[in-house]
């Protein structure tokens, strides 16, 4: 297992872990909890493990922030290896942040539409299936146009749109349809975003933090908010989470104030999924002026150059969450200890 330490304070007696496999992503919170000399190590997926048989907790705290889209920088198999992990730690106790019933939502497209059906909540329709042969069948059921995506997907990644049955049939015919690592893919409506709006709300412990409207582009499904480089007054943004050679899609991005109703369906939707810190995309289709919501991050990068876009530093307020949360489970797990006469 490797940790990379940084940092201490707090009075933590244990460090705060950040999980992680992105070398870019997030390097602004690594520099909010350097601020408040926080107690806090790096761990890193690429060559870690585990021993099943230690009943050692090494953290006081352990932050997920695995990406469903390690696949495509060749880190495919520590998906599945995260889901494990994550719930080894919570059966020794450790305090998880985004753990083991979010990654799995995380990384499952599927399960996201099983649980906004749960709630009630509108949403593209959708066929779920583990062949390309199927692929017609669904398409049919549904109407074109449709998009294909992988069941693990992230960044928009392998996302196609078909506008009719002859575009889909030469595809199923080629065998180039990617289902992705899980062999499991949505056959969904594409919808078209009305005047190119996606409205992205953003949770910091399963309760609303901020809300940008994306104003977009073309056809584009990587809606990183982070490589998002104007607002819509035409002014450049700082981009300090994704990589410097981040695309510049043309994309802007505004804060903005969702409805009360729209607050409180995407809070229920994280409570459901285990979701604490995220972000919940939806749209309005054009064709329908419906509402609906199509897309569940666990993995969220906020807003680049938060400040200017939604009036604070988003990352500050997930340290302080961080270290509160912690010192938390620290302090009610001295309590079992004492308790029960000492350490087991």
């Amino acid at each position: 297992m490797n940790n990379e330490s940084s940092g201490k304070g707090h009075g933590l007696e244990k460090p705060i872990a950040i999980y992680y496999e992105h070398p870019d992503w997030f390097r602004p919170l690594f520099q909010q909890l350097d601020e408040r000399g926080t107690h806090w190590v790096k761990v890193d997926v690429r060559d870690h493990h585990y021993d099943v048989a230690s009943a050692q907790q090494d953290y006081s705290l352990l932050f997920n922030r695995m990406s469903p889209s390690a696949w495509q920088r060749g880190l495919g198999h520590a998906i599945f290896y995260t889901v494990n992990y994550l719930a080894h730690l919570e059966a020794q106790g450790v305090r998880v942040v985004n753990g083991s019933r979010c990654f799995r939502h995380e990384i499952s497209k599927a399960l996201q539409l099983t649980n906004l059906e749960k709630l009630g909540l509108p949403y593209p329709k959708a066929r779920v299936i583990n062949h390309s042969s199927q692929a017609l069948a669904a398409a049919e059921d549904i109407g074109y146009p449709v998009v294909i995506k992988p069941n693990i997907g992230g960044s928009g990644a392998g996302i196609e749109r078909f506008n009719s049955k002859e575009e889909l049939r030469a595809a199923v015919e080629a065998n180039r349809l990617y289902f992705g690592i899980d062999s499991t893919a949505l056959v969904q409506e594409a919808f078209t975003a009305r005047d190119g709006i996606i409205t992205r709300v953003e949770v910091l412990g399963g309760k609303f933090l901020y809300a940008i409207q994306i104003h977009i582009t073309g056809e584009s499904y990587n809606l990183c908010p982070a490589d998002i480089c104007q607002n819509t007054r035409g002014e450049d943004l700082t981009r300090s989470a994704c990589p410097v050679d981040a695309p510049k899609s043309g994309m802007k991005v505004e804060g903005y104030d969702p409805p009360r109703r729209v607050i409180e369906d995407v809070e229920r939707i994280v409570e459901l999924a285990g979701v604490e810190v995220g972000g919940i995309e939806y749209v309005i289709d054009d064709r329908t002026g419906l509402q609906m919501y199509y897309d569940v991050n666990a993995l969220s990068n906020f807003v680049a150059d938060p400040v200017r876009v939604v009036g604070f530093n988003p990352y500050a307020r997930l340290a302080d969450f961080l270290i509160l949360e912690a010192e938390r489970h620290e302090a009610s797990r001295g309590e079992r200890v004492a308790t029960s006469g000492g350490p087991r």
